[in-house]
């Protein structure tokens, strides 16, 4: 291969790459969000500066996506914690657990998605909408919610979508230093609302040395949505460079 051709990929290994090209485009991706409070503390211990905390509230979520372009299907769980950012109000994208190999990598690589291998399921169980999270063998995570109980107002449901994102891209050198630390910023913008509903919920975390979900203990369950979109996403921009202020 040609200097001028590896010049043009972007992914090894050459000739078969992670991931193929993007943008990637959503169908039918399907959300389990339940919004809870914690501990300040424990949320004090996690959220990097100059993310500022305004309210102890953690949100974990559950996506089904069977028709991404590119991608093929899968399943992701995660948490992300409401923050503000310079007086505008987002959230921070703490950990995702993912099944599918080239989204992980498209998205620890090209973006800032801090994403992990993990077995996230979400479905149907007679009358109840279940998110589950396995890391291994072990479950790190259950979400109960009652199937499509209420009708959530469309707005509403697209702006909980459209919240900025805010993320650390953290790529080292060889030498074990920081190469690359900065916050990332991005959005999801003019996404296509198939349904939107809500219900009772309920949240369990089982403490994990490697995905610590339970360190963001559940005390209250606020809300819960369920809602179902095509989007599609938007690359991050840099708010914030680490190194550059040193």
């Amino acid at each position: 291969m040609k200097l001028h051709e590896v010049r043009k990929q972007i992914s090894t290994p050459l000739g078969a790459p992670a991931y193929p090209v993007g943008p990637y485009y959503f169908r039918n991706r399907e959300y389990l969000n339940i919004l809870y409070r914690t501990d300040m503390d424990a949320l004090r211990r996690v959220v990097p500066e100059p993310l500022e905390i305004d309210e102890p509230l953690v949100k974990f979520e559950v996506m089904y996506m069977p028709d991404v372009t590119g991608l093929g299907a899968y399943t992701e769980s995660g948490q992300l914690i409401p923050v503000s950012f310079n007086g505008e109000k987002g959230e921070y994208q703490h950990a995702m657990y993912v099944d599918n190999l080239p989204a992980i990598a498209a998205g620890r690589e090209i973006s800032a998605y801090p994403k992990k291998l993990g077995s996230p399921k979400l479905y149907i169980d007679s009358d109840t909408l279940v998110g589950t999270l396995d890391y291994g063998s072990l479950r790190v995570a259950t979400a109960t919610m009652g199937y499509k109980h209420q009708a959530l107002d469309q707005e509403q449901a697209r702006q909980e979508i459209c919240k900025p994102t805010f993320m650390l891209k953290i790529v080292p050198d060889y030498d074990g230093t920081q190469k690359v630390c900065r916050l990332m910023r991005t959005q999801i913008k003019n996404p296509t609302i198939h349904g939107a509903w809500t219900a009772p919920a309920r949240l369990q975390l089982f403490a994990h040395a490697l995905a610590p979900l339970a360190d963001l203990p559940v005390l209250e369950v606020v809300s819960a949505s369920h809602i179902v979109t095509d989007l599609g996403l938007s690359m991050p921009d840099v708010v914030y460079d680490y190194l550059a202020k040193q």
